[in-house]
């Protein structure tokens, strides 16, 4: 049976979301990376780069979370235009891999400079805070004249805005206003939201407890770059 390794970060999320929509049986395997079970050799050795989400399907595996969407949409040949639809698969590509390459990291380095970096940091903040409003522009603009991502056919680019679209007021610091200024996420998130599988999706991470606390084992796991300023 497939195994999905995962926690309730956005990456992972999008993974249970796309599994869910696929109706594919699973393992669910949490990994809790406030207790560095990212680090443990069994994990390691699914993935190298001590990341969720994974999965392992048989003898293949794969990580990242935007090579998994395109590996199970492909594999099941749904939710991702096909190889003879050169046009729309070469827009879904694109799309997705702005998501790998843009949306993602610059959400994640808006949060750890929001709300877990040291003081000073007004520039590295500025900047990520920024560039991350400038993704969420990009797609908002592609948005308003699109139902979903591409066009009128809901699919995994639609997931993999899902995964971080549900924090945005979080990754933003912008509260309730972020609506007002992205009128139109919302609304792809109000749509997916409103899908059985998003809901089985949330309810998959409800099963499993996570360490929610970020005391100092934690912040030793989740920024391992900061011992290096310990020893300075």
């Amino acid at each position: 049976m497939l195994k999905f390794f995962f926690n309730a970060a956005p990456n992972p999320m999008k993974i249970a979301l796309l599994l869910e929509e696929l109706g594919l049986p699973f393992e669910a395997v949490p990994v809790d990376t406030r207790k560095g079970e990212q680090f443990a050799p069994e994990f390691l050795a699914v993935n190298p780069n001590a990341k969720v989400p994974a999965i392992t399907d048989g003898d293949v595996t794969v990580f990242d979370s935007n090579a998994i969407l395109l590996y199970l949409a492909d594999r099941e040949q749904k939710f991702m235009p096909g190889m003879a639809q050169a046009k729309e698969r070469g827009a879904a590509l694109s799309w997705l891999l702005l998501m790998a390459s843009g949306v993602g990291p610059f959400s994640g380095q808006s949060v750890h400079f929001r709300h877990a970096a040291p003081e000073p940091k007004d520039y590295a903040l500025n900047r990520y805070d920024f560039e991350a409003h400038r993704h969420w522009t990009v797609l908002e603009k592609h948005l308003a004249q699109n139902t979903y991502m591409l066009g009128e056919h809901y699919s995994i680019v639609d997931m993999a805005l899902w995964g971080w679209v549900r924090m945005l007021p979080y990754v933003l610091g912008t509260g309730d206003a972020t609506w007002t200024q992205y009128p139109h996420i919302k609304r792809v998130l109000d749509l997916v939201n409103a899908r059985p599988a998003a809901q089985r999706a949330e309810a998959l991470k409800t099963q499993y407890t996570f360490k929610t606390e970020m005391d100092a084992d934690a912040k030793k796991f989740m920024f391992p770059q900061n011992e290096r300023l310990n020893k300075a």
